[in-house]
């Protein structure tokens, strides 16, 4: 069924109770024909917003009448196997339905609201295949400290950035390289997305305090080689982490913190002490995902840029080792460099984007940033230090990917920057 064709029945449906079931069918198949990655069902004072999570941007879909809300939410529950008469608290659990041939899991979310309860839900595509690390647009050195990180028999490799990012993808994409006959990897997922082969996965499941610091222990009387943790959530998870790593073990993980240097204060913060992140912590990755340009994108030079937009981009740029900086761009572009800016067309749907791209930077524990640990030297000092001696920022990484045309630099200073001093 074609785009088109669910808007048109889903909008010209009647809005009755006994047409819930077709409703909620709609709204999902019109997710998944759109490549959301999330659906909002949100209760305002007079009406309910539909909006979806598109390429990282929510976008309303539609509205509809409040009286209809419960029998969706009824619905969407019945589905999930969440309890239908408890309205008072937060529930979460999932969906598994096969749609146009592929097979997804929805992480279904309730939380209750001034006005009903709120919805969301997240789409995993269980049929995507996990990509090659090369195929995540990890530039210059980046890739090669990971591949390094990672074929080592201990430490720790974190990985850091928001909700939504595909922290998990980068983490998939390094067990697909280390997932061989002779090893040992165990992962206790929350939930588990990409069911692999030869890989002991194992399900978090709070309320019977199956928790990520029990898996952990338990995971270390297996025999392990290799352990995913999902998140690191906690400082009990981050010392058992911290303690396998010791112990012969290769932990990955992933982190919520803005940059590669704050994860390392924020572990601190956790009341770590510092003397163990030098012995146990190998690398720490940052990432981001950023809309890509359609290709009904059009030129702009440097020189129509305003002023304060080119002055940043002077001060990344200038920080980059000029040998580096020319590896990924081409000398005559570096002369008279030339940046792209969204364009218009059908086949975007008059969006300017299409799909995303993946933005790294990689600090690897080296003798100075194992110093300045010690010292208890702020995520500020440590990130300056790191651009300046050999670490592509983030800001750097999407400046060098919109002059190779990937993005647009409205959608690169449009995010959050890494501060880069």
């Amino acid at each position: 069924m074609e785009v088109k064709e669910v808007i048109s029945n889903l909008k010209n449906l009647v809005y009755t109770w006994e047409n819930v079931q077709l409703i909620c069918d709609y709204i999902i198949l019109w997710a998944v024909l759109s490549w959301a990655s999330d659906i909002h069902i949100e209760p305002l004072s007079s009406f309910i917003r539909l909006r979806y999570r598109v390429d990282w941007e929510l976008k309303e879909i539609l509205e509809y009448q409040n009286f209809l809300h419960q029998w969706i939410v009824a619905r969407f529950k019945i589905l999930s196997d969440l309890k239908i008469d408890e309205s008072r608290v937060p529930q979460d659990w999932r969906i598994s339905k096969t749609i146009e041939e592929k097979p997804l899991d929805l992480r279904v979310s309730t939380l209750p609201t001034v006005h009903w309860e709120k919805i969301v839900m997240r789409i995993v595509d269980k049929s995507k295949k996990i990509p090659k690390l090369e195929d995540l647009w990890i530039e210059w050195q980046n890739l090669d400290l990971i591949k390094k990180s990672i074929s080592l028999p201990n430490w720790i490799v974190l990985t850091s950035g928001p909700t939504g990012s595909w922290k998990s993808t980068t983490l998939y994409a390094a067990l697909s390289i280390l997932n061989k006959e002779n090893v040992n990897i165990m992962t206790l997922e929350d939930p588990v997305e990409n069911q692999v082969d030869w890989i002991n996965q194992s399900q978090v499941k709070p309320q019977i305090w199956y928790t990520f610091a029990h898996w952990l222990r338990t995971a270390l009387r297996q025999d392990p080689d290799i352990i995913m943790v999902w998140e690191m959530r906690d400082k009990e998870t981050v010392e058992i982490a911290i303690e396998a790593s010791l112990t012969w073990h290769l932990v990955l993980s992933t982190i919520h913190t803005n940059s590669a240097a704050e994860t390392l204060t924020r572990v601190i913060q956790m009341w770590i002490p510092p003397f163990l992140i030098p012995a146990s912590f190998n690398a720490v990755i940052a990432q981001r995902l950023i809309r890509r340009l359609c290709s009904c994108k059009k030129q702009i030079w440097i020189n129509e840029l305003d002023k304060d937009t080119l002055l940043d981009i002077q001060n990344a740029i200038k920080l980059t080792k000029r040998e580096e900086l020319q590896k990924r761009v081409s000398p005559e572009l570096l002369k008279s460099p030339k940046f792209y800016i969204p364009g218009w067309c059908e086949k975007c749907e008059n969006t300017w984007y299409k799909w995303r791209v993946w933005l790294y930077e990689v600090l690897e524990m080296s003798d100075w940033v194992k110093e300045m640990v010690l010292a208890w030297e702020s995520a500020f000092n440590i990130n300056k230090q790191a651009i300046r001696d050999w670490m592509i920022s983030l800001e750097q990484d999407w400046i060098i990917k919109a002059l190779n045309w990937a993005t647009s630099l409205t959608e690169v200073y449009a995010v959050a920057k890494t501060q880069n001093g």
